[in-house]
């Protein structure tokens, strides 16, 4: 049985997906819960309160993922192929989660934006570590880890913004040709060639 809490961060979700943060009032959140604007309180605290915990549910999910990909496999190639896995399947499976995490940073105060982006920039270093080491080992052969790392990224979390379960590719597929393509990407098939791109470091960080 669904609890009210439970109730209280769906319809947030949706909300904030669907109006943005700033977009979304606290008798439209009460509505969508089924709970009175009074009760609501106690289970969110202040607004952005409850989009905080949104965020870092959605991202302590993706570090330890992460970190458990690290674990799990030795070699770049395998690491990159598994975090592509992961960032596809999480994104196409958790779309609202992806838009809000993605959207409605800027809403939020300074010190609880710190945070937020601590935590995105802990996810975002794991994929920097399989890029370099790839790099050092010559598996993957860029101009730029930072920019490569950005585009993976990017075009990885463009599913969410698509992806139909409904549709004519089933998401494990829909994951495996994106590892295929960020290996091609990340030039792993001409790696070894002497007259490959050379890398040039430049990983600068990353607007929000």
């Amino acid at each position: 049985m669904t609890t009210s809490g439970e109730r209280v961060r769906r319809a947030a979700l949706e909300l904030f997906a669907e109006r943005g943060f700033h977009g979304t009032g606290i008798r439209q959140l009460a509505e969508r819960a089924g709970l009175s604007s009074a009760s609501l309180y106690h289970y969110m605290g202040t607004k952005e309160d409850l989009l905080v915990e949104l965020m870092r549910t959605s991202l302590d999910r993706l570090v330890a993922a992460a970190d458990a990909v690290l674990l799990a496999h030795d070699d770049p190639t395998s690491r990159l192929v598994a975090l592509v896995r992961l960032h596809v399947t999480s994104h196409a499976e958790r779309p609202l989660e992806t838009r809000v995490v993605d959207d409605e940073v800027h809403a939020l105060s300074p010190q609880r934006r710190a945070e937020v982006v601590a935590l995105r920039d802990r996810y975002e270093a794991a994929w920097r570590e399989v890029i370099d080491d790839g790099l050092a080992q010559g598996a993957f052969a860029v101009e730029s880890a930072a920019v490569a790392r950005r585009a993976l990224l990017e075009m990885c979390s463009g599913v969410a913004r698509w992806f139909d379960p409904a549709g004519p590719t089933a998401l494990p597929a829909l994951a495996e040709q994106y590892a295929g393509l960020a290996l091609r990407l990340l030039g792993a098939e001409t790696a070894t060639d002497a007259s490959g791109p050379r890398r040039v470091d430049a990983d600068t960080p990353s607007p929000v």
